[in-house]
């Protein structure tokens, strides 16, 4: 049978004058399984990277069994809350405990080693610096430039400056703080409806497109005058020009063929803060927004931080921080933990249902957009009270289009965290054997969660 694409338009006259029709969602823009594009090509394939601060108590976060079906701590009963369908966010989360971050005799410079360590498989020679991209940059070099946004990155406690992305020591990705500019980014006046009728490419991005072309063949002869430290900053501003030009070119080319997509609603006004349900909310609604930016493929790469590695989350009325909670409070001998510390991990934990939840909830093809994710939730610490960086906390969310399966307990038995990210992008599709450096390079996936 012939196939036909979503932008299949019927085309007449009428008094003399050309007219064009839109046609709506058939049956024939779908393969027979409903889980590609009619002409073959796969469902887009995402990945997500969520971090929340100042980890977690081991003997209350990590399970005992392991293996499928296992069993649920009290400091991750968020997971066992129920999805429509009747499935439960646990059926879709993989946890990861006693994987560690090697210092090889560095230092563990509090709350960025492990952070960094887990992230770029590489320790930082200082504190508070990077010593290789962040695993969501690499993944987003490899497949963000099919789509209008290369990445999406966002914070949920209202301070720009905790940057979470980077691409090299002094290059953040600046996270996006409210959800209304969000929003305005993703679905303002350059979002292409795939439901609004025929697309007409806006003139003035193709002016635009003209205006790089003759900036990219100017490049090569400025490139021969300069120096290398020269070379080196032009080249960083060439890769955001390419970048610009990668988004001109996905937006000429008009809305892509999902059945999913649909404009998010939108946001309201901000609450921006660092109160606990301020940070929900947010964090509620960036989840939100980014679901229906993937589902109508403006990205396909996107991280969320929660909190900070320092965590600064506050409880209504207090003027306590969750960070100096875990230094300040001492353990109740009662119960061997501290108490009032311990309730932003459950905040955190909830915070993390959330953002599975809201993957879950869009239908594609014959499952959900969940099922075509691959998304990382992990903190910096383990035991945030002696900054621990042995066992720190991972999960792993989704399908990844059916390479994952899902609902597993890995014990890591002291390997390093980095198994995790060379296991994600091989799945990603990344052709990499090993990733990091000295103790922190793994060359092994977890073949637990593999299909």
């Amino acid at each position: 049978m012939k196939r036909f694409d979503r932008r299949t338009l019927l085309r007449g006259t009428l008094v003399g004058g050309a007219v064009t029709v839109g046609l709506p969602l058939l049956d024939c823009f779908l393969n027979d399984n409903g889980d590609a594009l009619a002409q073959g090509a796969p469902l887009p394939l995402r990945f997500g990277a969520w971090m929340w601060g100042c980890g977690m108590n081991p003997d209350r976060w990590n399970p005992k069994s392991v293996g499928p079906d296992y069993d649920l701590p009290i400091e991750l009963q968020a997971l066992d809350r129920e999805l429509a369908g009747g499935a439960k966010v646990r059926d879709y989360v993989s946890v990861f405990s006693g994987f560690d971050v090697k210092l090889d005799g560095r230092p563990n410079f509090p709350h960025t080693a492990g952070l960094m360590g887990t992230l770029t498989a590489n320790l930082p020679l200082e504190d508070y610096t990077v010593p290789a991209p962040t695993l969501d940059t690499i993944i987003a070099a490899e497949i963000g430039g099919l789509t209008r946004f290369r990445s999406l990155e966002m914070s949920c406690t209202g301070n720009p400056n905790q940057a979470y992305s980077f691409e090299s020591q002094g290059v953040p990705n600046a996270p996006e703080i409210s959800p209304t500019a969000l929003y305005t980014r993703i679905f303002g006046p350059d979002f292409a409806d795939p439901n609004a009728g025929p697309f007409i490419p806006d003139p003035r991005l193709m002016l635009r497109q003209s205006v790089l072309s003759a900036v990219k063949e100017d490049r090569e002869r400025l490139l021969q005058r300069v120096g290398a430290h020269d070379r080196q900053r032009l080249d960083q501003y060439f890769t955001s020009v390419r970048q610009l030009e990668q988004q001109i070119d996905v937006l000429l080319a008009g809305p892509p063929d999902l059945e999913s997509c649909r404009k998010a609603p939108a946001p309201g006004a901000d609450d921006l803060g660092t109160e606990v349900g301020q940070a929900t909310r947010t964090n509620q609604l960036m989840a939100e927004l980014v679901s229906f930016a993937m589902a109508c493929d403006q990205t396909r790469v996107f991280s969320i931080m929660f909190s900070d590695r320092i965590s600064n989350l506050r409880q209504p009325g207090s003027s306590s921080l969750h960070h100096q909670l875990t230094h300040d409070e001492p353990l109740d001998p009662a119960i061997g933990y501290q108490p009032e510390a311990t309730e932003f991990v459950f905040v955190s934990m909830e915070a993390w249902a959330d953002l599975i939840e809201r993957l879950a909830a869009i239908p594609e093809g014959d499952g959900t957009l969940l099922d075509n994710c691959l998304v990382l939730g992990h903190s910096d610490v383990s035991f945030a009270k002696v900054h621990g960086i042995t066992g720190v906390p991972m999960m792993i969310a989704g399908r990844a289009g059916g390479a994952i399966q899902p609902g597993i307990h890995v014990a890591g038995a002291t390997e390093p965290t980095s198994r995790v990210g060379l296991t994600i992008q091989q799945v990603m599709g990344l052709t990499v054997e090993s990733w990091g450096s000295k103790s922190m390079e793994a060359t092994q996936p977890i073949s637990e969660v593999l299909v």
